[in-house]
């Protein structure tokens, strides 16, 4: 491939052409109204506006990108993460032109797409699944006699479902039947489809995923594991490489666990396996990814292997470039989402301009982002400004660096996640290993924080200025607000 289409924008649409580069591969950025000064546009060979900022009318418009690709002369099209990724129309629609689709095939997205199949697809093989079933369920009292028989607690969740929506926790027999009528009602409102199915629910969580590669000649590996169970609203805020609390045993069997998975589908590229731990360090398979995630910096900085690279050189039919048995971890890596939000304000959104922008530098230090001082973070698109990742020589190095990176990124205009990632840092769960997905709701409280001036003092430590730190109400009309600036700062 000579030419490269990247369907996305922001630090993705970036990080995917300054690979491309290195290969001296030429690229093709798209972009919506809104991104019209990006970064990424600015850094690629050739940018074609594609629509109006709206998503719907620009970066998921699937016959213009093709458009754009058949008048260019694109001979492949790396998706990134989100948007037409995980797309199986996307997908067959590039297939179906001449052009190269840098991800799995058809079959594999569309297998993976959906829960059901993709507990089915895997039940053939050995890898443990949650206790629960693999058919939509529809018969409230047959529903209610099995959910008995896995025992309560258990998860109604939605077929077709994401982001929480038609999930529904059931602690016992009583409360299922209401549940479970609210689940299906919700499923349907949201996605058009009302099938749900149950699976015992795991108690204390922790969310850890498997790095997979597939090639065209039949070779599959795994690149360790990722933690990411530090979430709010079931989206991951802080990642690390590897698990703090991972055997190499565990880890081992996790791996070729995720290599059956991947095997299922006959799975090509770059590919997350997700799953659940428990207490226990008992695993069970979750849902695949069929793309690359956005936290695959950790995974690099351990591996030193360039992921864009080898999901562009599987697209070109060459063999992966490594063996399982030449992968080793070096180190460790965290990494922490830095989103316009505020979270002291239920981590809604705080859109506005980069008055100040300086990324921090130093051994180990990797910022992945995608604006410049002075631009707008537009409303349109997720709030994330940039990933920040350090990479020490053991666990406790790496968050020592991170905590530092932290301190000297200066951004002023928006709040950021910043302080809550000193939060999180400094916090003895974290630190220790000790915590599982409910991390935020268990610990992070800002109205307690607010009205405590040893909690407050790591808010206000990585705080980026004396300026900010001034304007850091800590007052009771403070705990009060609901309103996110979002609204305000588009407005000015």
């Amino acid at each position: 491939m000579k030419k490269i289409l990247v369907a996305n924008r922001g630090e993705i649409a970036l990080r995917v052409m300054r690979t491309c580069k290195n290969l001296g591969i030429s690229t093709v950025a798209i972009y919506s109204e809104a991104d019209r000064n990006s970064p990424h546009v600015r850094f690629a060979d050739e940018a074609v506006c594609v629509g109006p900022a709206a998503s719907k009318e620009s970066y998921l418009k699937i016959d213009t990108i093709i458009d754009v690709c058949k008048q260019l002369n694109v001979e492949g099209v790396h998706p990134g993460y989100g948007f037409l990724s995980e797309n199986a129309t996307f997908a067959k629609a590039c297939k179906d032109n001449g052009i190269i689709f840098i991800g799995p095939s058809v079959e594999a997205i569309e297998t993976m797409g959906s829960k059901l199949a993709a507990k089915q697809a895997v039940s053939k093989f050995d890898v443990p699944l949650v206790p629960g079933t693999d058919q939509p369920i529809t018969d409230v009292n047959e529903a209610k006699k099995l959910a008995t028989e896995i025992g309560f607690p258990i998860l109604i969740k939605a077929s077709a479902g994401g982001g929480g929506k038609g999930m529904r926790v059931v602690n016992n027999v009583e409360e299922f039947e209401e549940q479970m009528k609210l689940a299906v009602s919700e499923a349907t409102s949201a996605f058009g489809d009302g099938s749900v199915f149950i699976e015992k629910f795991v108690t204390s969580p922790r969310h850890i995923e498997i790095q997979v590669l597939g090639d065209t000649h039949g070779n599959i590996v795994y690149l360790f594991e990722r933690d990411c169970s530090v979430q709010r609203r079931h989206q991951k805020v802080v990642e690390e490489a590897p698990s703090a609390v991972l055997t190499p045993a565990l880890r081992k069997q996790m791996g070729e666990a995720a290599v059956q998975v991947a095997k299922s589908v006959n799975y090509l590229g770059a590919g997350t396996v997700e799953f659940i731990v428990n207490a226990n360090l008992d695993f069970y398979f979750l849902e695949m990814n069929t793309r690359l995630q956005v936290e695959h910096p950790v995974t690099e900085m351990i591996t030193g292997i360039d992921l864009v690279k080898e999901q562009i050189n599987i697209a070109r039919g060459e063999q992966i470039s490594f063996t399982q048995e030449a992968l080793k971890i070096n180190g460790h890596a965290v990494e922490l989402r830095v989103y316009a939000e505020d979270p002291d304000n239920n981590f809604l959104p705080d859109i506005g301009k980069l008055e100040t922008y300086q990324i921090p530098v130093g051994d180990g230090i990797r910022v992945d982002d995608g604006f410049d001082e002075g631009m707008d973070i537009p409303i349109y698109y997720d709030p994330m400004i940039a990933k920040l990742i350090a990479h020490g020589s053991n666990r406790q190095d790496a968050i020592e660096k991170l905590k530092k990176a932290i301190q000297n990124y200066k951004i002023e205009g928006v709040k950021t996640t910043l302080p809550f990632g000193t939060f999180v840092l400094n916090h003895p769960a974290f630190t220790t290993g000790d915590f599982d997905t409910k991390f935020v709701d268990n610990y992070f409280h800002p109205s307690e924080i607010k009205t405590d001036e040893l909690k407050l003092a790591a808010f206000i430590a990585a705080k980026l200025t004396k300026e900010k730190n001034a304007a850091f109400d800590v007052s009771d009309s403070a705990q009060n607000t609901t309103e996110s600036k979002w609204r305000q700062n588009r407005m000015e």
